[in-house]
């Protein structure tokens, strides 16, 4: 029986006590799995990712990590726990060179989790002295998932990682993730270009107005006429 790395349990959850943006949200991810959630524009999406990594407060609900409880856990600790997570914004430190960034994310402190970064993304390496705010979008969003993976983690949340890129640096950000998904980190990823997340995902949830509209195979949802002319025609 597989069993989820990752559930959430009717999650309610909003920035404004006494306003919800989430309104019950079911949703499981299994080991190994890539998982898509995409819908509309203030659907809840990026909310549900933060209130998974303990920035916002779930307020009804459960969020369960390998099937213990770990509803409302602080940030530090779940990182500590084995969940990464790459914002969609403010996910690198400019100023700070690509090696000093990558040191921030390196809860071990070994030399081993740098090797494995630089295996995945050799560029990080060859210009592991220059400052991160020199690099291009794309390059940028590389060092963003090598900081989130230095620490090793078993289950990655991405936060609309293809926002701003240009076609090309989409498409190195999303062979990324393959490459990741390969090494057997399980990704759960909010997008807003459906089409190529759901592509590369086993599964995938759509949000609306904070709820579950639809889930089901990635290749299913992307061939359910309804759901593309609802959904995937919008975005």
């Amino acid at each position: 029986m597989i069993k989820p790395v990752l559930e959430c349990i009717g999650v309610a959850a909003g920035y404004v006590k006494g306003l919800n943006i989430l309104n019950g949200v079911d949703l499981v991810l299994n080991s190994g799995e890539v998982v898509s959630i995409i819908g509309p524009n203030g659907a809840g999406k990026s909310t549900l990712l933060k209130a998974i990594a303990g920035i916002i407060k779930i307020n009804a609900g459960r969020f369960y990590l390998n099937g213990l409880d770990k509803t409302n856990t602080p940030t530090y600790k779940i990182i500590h726990e084995g969940l990464g997570y790459v914002p969609q914004v403010n996910n690198i430190f400019p100023s700070l060179s690509l090696e000093e960034n990558l040191e921030m994310g390196n809860q071990k402190n070994t030399n081993e989790n740098f090797s494995d970064v630089y295996n995945l993304f050799p560029l990080l390496k060859e210009r592991s002295k220059e400052k991160a705010g020199n690099l291009s979008g794309g390059q940028r969003q590389m060092l963003a998932l090598g900081r989130a993976l230095i620490s090793k983690p078993d289950i990655l949340l991405l936060d609309e990682p293809s926002a701003g890129l240009s076609p090309n640096a989409v498409d190195e950000v999303f062979k990324s993730i393959v490459e990741i998904n390969k090494t057997g980190v399980s990704i759960l990823i909010v997008e807003q270009n459906a089409r190529r997340s759901l592509e590369i995902s086993n599964r995938g949830y759509v949000l609306d107005q904070g709820r579950n509209a639809y889930s089901g195979l990635g290749k299913d949802i992307l061939n359910d006429e309804k759901i593309v002319e609802l959904y995937l025609g919008k975005m």
